[in-house]
């Protein structure tokens, strides 16, 4: 196979049903959605079969078990694909909405108009789920989608794909509206962020290698995160057995994640009262603490943080933890080591909480709620394409919205401008 012209070819047949999809009605998408939703349910066993042959696979190279868990497809796992189209057909249709209408001097009426962003690309490891999310999300936004799964999920992936094509075929879309790469060659990756002919942005998800390595070499917008460091500071007008609640299910309520606290920042004034409890709760989840001096001196089965610490998203069962000065000691720590993923402030004092809303630059800043919560599902988008702590175009996450944009558009009775 020559990787430049197959790419090429996904890319003109994606680029070609975009067009389709863009004039494609909400009604048409959404019976889509529920066509694949019943593909996958009724192809349960074929898909099963073919994800017990990536996990063999898998097995033999040495994946490790959190690796292969996520690979692994079950019933209730694909249930929960075809709840998540079925969902997502009863989302709002973005396309097409028209906002801030107003008529200027002229006697032109001009408004703005949500569009599909056009061609997506996306590229991500692991979880063949993540097939079925972003072709639905892609789908309901009016996007075409080019798809390049891991290639430790090949098989299981290319099963989902003919559930997926089966079901746009039987709404009357286009086919190639999602196209599921077929090759584990890397150089397809190499291609598919660099065709700007075809390809409108691209979204990877997965390691921050992957991430990284998407971002060095695409020549086409990627809305990406690297990092997950998020931080939970304790305010000394706290109301500790809130704090102590939001700081235990923010640290320990998945590790793996990127909305997962990995700095826990206490005010001097309750750090005394505060830190024991907290710590209690930690060790009996194994939690290992690094702390700084002051921490230390509280909490002396703390191991001494060191300044990589700060900047370390652990993906683990580890926290780093700093006593600060107050609220400015604070905003000076995250916006040093942030990633500009989630941060949160507990506090009852409306005044603090204002100035860290708005003094805390980052895509998720919270008041008194677990950092857990910056999650497409539980912000109401259905699902998410990803998480993005760029500045420009779509933040946090992305869901149907930020797979769209605004285009301007005007409405005239025979104007011409003097």
């Amino acid at each position: 196979m020559n990787i430049s012209d197959y790419m090429q070819t996904l890319g003109q047949q994606a680029r070609q049903a975009a067009r389709l999809l863009a004039r494609a009605s909400t009604s048409d998408k959404n019976v889509a959605l529920l066509e694949i939703a019943t593909q996958i349910r009724s192809a349960a066993s074929s898909l099963k079969e073919e994800n017990a042959k990536d996990l063999d696979t898998g097995k033999a190279k040495g994946l490790d078990a959190a690796m292969l868990d996520r690979l692994t497809l079950t019933d209730a796992r694909i249930e929960q694909m075809a709840e998540g189209l079925e969902q997502i057909a009863q989302l709002p249709d973005p396309v097409g909405e028209i906002s801030n209408m107003t008529y200027r001097p002229s006697g032109i009426q001009l408004g703005q108009m949500r569009v599909p962003l056009g061609v997506v690309g996306i590229i991500y490891e692991s979880r063949p789920n993540v097939t079925v999310d972003a072709a639905a999300l892609c789908l309901k936004s009016g996007n075409a989608t080019i798809l390049r799964g891991g290639s430790e999920a090949i098989h299981s992936n290319q099963a989902i794909a003919k559930c997926i094509e089966a079901g746009l075929i039987k709404a009357g879309l286009p086919a190639n509206a999602v196209q599921v790469v077929e090759t584990t060659d890397r150089s397809a990756v190499d291609e598919l962020v660099r065709m700007t002919d075809y390809v409108d942005v691209i979204v990877p998800r997965g390691g921050k290698g992957l991430i990284e390595r998407v971002s060095r070499e695409a020549r086409v917008p990627v809305i990406k995160h690297l990092d997950g460091i998020c931080h939970v500071y304790i305010d000394a007008e706290a109301d500790l057995l809130m704090a102590e609640e939001i700081a235990f299910n923010a640290k320990c309520h998945r590790y793996g994640v990127c909305n997962a606290m990995e700095t826990l920042l206490v005010d001097i004034a309750i750090a005394a009262e505060f830190l024991p409890k907290i710590a209690v709760r930690y060790a009996s989840e194994q939690v290992e603490l690094r702390g700084c001096e002051r921490t230390r001196e509280i909490l002396p089965q703390a191991i001494a943080v060191t300044e990589v610490d700060w900047d370390t998203e652990y993906l683990a069962p580890i926290l780093s933890i700093r006593v600060v000065n107050g609220l400015d000691e604070a905003l000076d720590h995250i916006d040093r080591h942030s990633s500009a993923h989630t941060e949160t402030i507990v506090t009852e004092n409306y005044s603090k909480a204002r100035r860290f809303l708005r003094e805390v630059d980052s895509s998720s800043v919270m008041v008194n709620a677990s950092t857990r919560f910056a999650d497409g599902f539980e912000y109401g988008l259905g699902a998410e394409i990803g998480i993005s702590t760029d500045k420009i175009h779509a933040r946090g996450p992305v869901g149907l919205l930020g797979l769209t944009s605004q285009k301007w558009i005007v409405l005239g009775s025979g104007q011409i401008r003097n």
